[in-house]
């Protein structure tokens, strides 16, 4: 039984069905694409497959974090419910939405004092945040108190791989992960990079391969070096409207590891704004990141 009530943000990926089934708060993120504002805390709704057929139409959105104004709202909607809050955020590596976190938790606190707001800096994004959502979930659901879960969740972040694959360097240059140069003799080249999030929740590249096929490869070679824990683990995939690669990183996951529990998802338009379509990325709880 769950004694606290969990929020995180759409920048984990989840599907809006998840939130429901497991009563998780989220608050939304948003993106502007061709003059509309989208998600965020009232913009209009763009399907995700849409999303991504006008980036490869050469649309080029942006994206703006959620405001501490924003969070707030929803934090008091639970502490009007008589709930405490612990607060899961988008990593403080890719965006400033964990600094809106920690200013409306002060914020939030100032009018309820009797009720207890941790905030995490998940240093997760994607499914990657996704699945660390769900396994501090599942520790809230086994009846554990807030400053356990608190506990463990901080212990669990960095157990939490996220490794992938891209399909245009582009979108990378644009967010400054590569140089142009990198990205020109990339393309030119075929070369694909394989990259992580660090300790720091920055995304680094760690890795190349030439062509795709050699590049989801390298993302099963990555579960057995760093050591995706036992057979019952979860794996969660997310990918940037590239389906017909989901099914092939599933062949090669299974002819490894055999048959285990993966669940997979859209790389959501916040997310597919800076990776690109294209992107393939895998998530598990390992040794270390």
């Amino acid at each position: 039984m769950r004694k606290f009530a969990i929020l995180t943000d759409t920048a984990s990926d989840l599907p809006e069905s998840y939130y429901t089934e497991h009563d998780i708060a989220a608050v939304r993120l948003g993106f502007t694409m061709d003059g509309v504002t989208y998600e965020g805390e009232d913009g209009a709704h763009l399907d995700v497959k849409e999303f991504y057929k006008r980036l490869r139409g050469g649309s080029m959105p942006t994206t703006f974090q959620a405001t501490p104004d924003q969070i707030a709202k929803t934090m008091i909607s639970l502490c009007e419910a008589g709930k405490d809050i612990l607060a899961l955020a988008f990593s403080s590596g890719l965006s400033g939405t964990y600094e809106s976190y920690v200013k409306a938790a002060e914020l939030v606190r100032e009018n309820y004092p009797d009720r207890k707001i941790a905030v995490v800096d998940s240093l997760c994004a994607s499914l990657g945040q996704g699945l660390f959502v769900d396994y501090v979930a599942k520790k809230a659901d086994m009846g554990a108190e807030l400053e356990e879960t608190r506990l463990y969740a901080e212990d669990l972040k960095l157990h939490i791989c996220h490794i992938f694959t891209v399909e245009d360097l582009f979108h990378l240059k644009r967010g400054g992960r590569v140089s142009t140069g990198t990205a020109i003799v990339g393309t030119l080249l075929n070369i694909k990079p394989v990259l992580h999030v660090d300790d720091e929740g920055h995304l680094i590249p760690i890795g190349k391969s030439m062509g795709r096929k050699k590049s989801i490869s390298a993302l099963v070679d990555k579960l057995i070096e760093l050591n995706i824990s036992g057979d019952d683990e979860p794996l969660f995939i997310s990918h940037g409207d590239c389906p017909e690669d989901v099914e092939f990183l599933i062949s090669l996951i299974k002819k490894r590891f055999g048959e285990r529990e993966i669940f997979v998802n859209d790389i959501g338009s916040v997310i597919g704004t800076h990776s690109g379509s294209g992107t393939l990325a895998i998530f598990f709880r390992g040794d270390h990141r």
